[in-house]
């Protein structure tokens, strides 16, 4: 076999993984380049769960999606709308477009969380300690905690006050706006204390407290005067006293908004793309779609990184209420047996991103199988821990039936995992959706520096990210 020969062997047997970019022309190209500042503006809009969600309902409502609650409460004749949606706490959120058969017979599911890493304000946050006044913080979800020191960090948060009245504060994000930040200790001081630790040890989780001020009420004579100082200005400006951080809900996330990357701005930076990129792309897929063979859901969960606990994580019955009342609303039987069915009988992308593999740490990943920045939208057939323990492990059948589907509409897609074996790992919303029997296939694109203040994602990702969703909503029945 002659080199020719053989080169055209290698073309028809070898897997052919393109840039995404090779696979856009100027005009899409363009079209990314816009997409990716649409991203922006959400990632900036969209800080924390509750303002994710509320902005996402929003969105729902201006494209005609109809609240299904108050649908439920009022009796009408008029036929049922067929995109609805519901907010559910202020923190999850589900839209679905009803498609051209029952519902019963499956739904195309992509379900993202809509939660980040982030350092919470504790209950009883505000202390003074030398002369400062100081607030204590817990962190949620995965993070390195020497990210979240010295950066300048804004509060955003809801506060329900002794009346009863809720209030939405976001502080930090304007340019005449304060910051608050964590101190870090200096290098010249940092030897015995830190030195010959190991990372994990250096950085303890009680010390990762926010600088709230340092102007004294009073005199010297006066008991915490520092801490006395932040209360009243708090009280002056917000009228809030000690007690309602009781039943507060404020988080310590990076100031400042998404930024391009790179000379060329190929890339987004910015915080929580984990995962408001798979919910902006899955929302935006969705709201582009008009009539599908199939009823086409998105889900927007909370508390994926710490779990999926809660009522409004993937372990919840958000998602079984919800397609029950579509059920429902759709006229068809609604008893347990049929809303089992319907689950099972539906196909889900559990959306979410997967680690792209970084120039200057190689080593943590398997060459042959890990996601590079630019390659399109990644498939993960499976995450988890050791021997894949924790994961959903998709069937054969059904990542077949996505890469049938995104070849056929030139959508550049990869493979990958998430770290070597026994590097580490991780895990996804995944296994909880597909404890109904549903086939659940992991499914978002690949991203640098990962739970840090400052994820970095490809524009050209997060466009293939975006047609990826599109063509699995309007994609015929199987």
């Amino acid at each position: 076999m002659d080199k020719s020969q053989a080169e055209k062997r290698k073309k028809h047997l070898f897997k052919n993984t393109p840039l995404a970019y090779d696979q856009l022309g100027k005009q899409e190209r363009e079209a990314a380049f816009a997409f990716g500042d649409r991203y922006k503006e959400f990632l900036n809009s969209a800080k924390t769960e509750r303002e994710a969600a509320k902005k996402i309902a929003a969105l729902a409502a201006d494209m005609g999606f109809v609240d299904i609650d108050e649908l439920l409460t009022i009796k009408t004749t008029e036929p049922v709308p067929q995109r609805v949606f519901r907010l559910f706490k202020d923190k999850t959120v589900a839209m679905a477009v009803l498609g051209q058969g029952k519902i019963s017979s499956g739904a195309r599911i992509v379900a993202s969380h809509i939660d980040s890493p982030r350092l919470d304000l504790k209950q009883n946050p505000i202390y003074e300690d030398l002369s400062m006044g100081l607030m204590k913080t817990h962190y949620y979800g995965g993070i390195r905690k020497y990210h979240w020191l010295s950066i300048p960090l804004a509060l955003h948060g809801s506060i329900i006050k002794a009346d009863g009245k809720k209030m939405d504060i976001i502080i930090g994000e304007e340019p005449d706006d304060p910051v608050f930040t964590v101190t870090d200790l200096l290098p010249h001081l940092a030897g015995k204390l830190q030195g010959d630790k190991k990372i994990s040890d250096v950085f303890d989780g009680e010390k990762l407290n926010l600088i709230a001020g340092s102007l004294p009420l009073g005199n010297e004579n006066i008991q915490d005067r520092f801490k006395l100082g932040v209360m009243q200005l708090l009280h002056d400006k917000y009228g809030i006293i000690e007690e309602d951080f009781i039943s507060a809900e404020i988080e310590a996330v990076p100031a400042g908004k998404a930024r391009d990357i790179g000379f060329d701005r190929s890339m987004v930076g910015g915080y929580g793309q984990d995962d408001r990129i798979c919910a902006f792309t899955s929302l935006a897929a969705l709201l582009e779609t008009p009539s599908p063979e199939k009823t086409a859901i998105a889900l927007f969960f909370d508390k994926e990184e710490i779990g999926s606990e809660g009522n409004g994580g993937a372990k919840s019955s958000f998602m079984e209420d919800f397609i029950s009342d579509l059920l429902f609303l759709n006229q068809e039987p609604t008893d347990n047996r049929s809303l089992r069915k319907t689950l099972i009988n539906s196909e889900c992308l559990s959306a979410d991103v997967n680690a792209a593999m970084d120039p200057d740490f190689k080593e943590v990943h398997e060459k042959h199988n890990a996601p590079r920045l630019g390659f399109g939208i990644c498939l993960t057939k499976f995450t988890g821990v050791r021997g894949k323990s924790g994961s959903n492990d998709a069937s054969a059948e059904f990542v077949g039936r996505i890469r049938a589907l995104f070849n056929e509409n030139k959508i550049a897609w990869q493979t990958g995992e998430l770290g070597k074996i026994d590097e580490g790992g991780g895990g996804t919303v995944a296994k909880f959706l597909a404890q109904f029997g549903m086939d659940v296939l992991d499914c978002g694109p690949a991203i640098l520096s990962m739970h840090s203040p400052f994820e970095v994602a490809g524009k050209a990702d997060v466009y293939m990210t975006y047609k990826g969703y599109k063509a699995f909503y309007n994609s015929p029945g199987k």
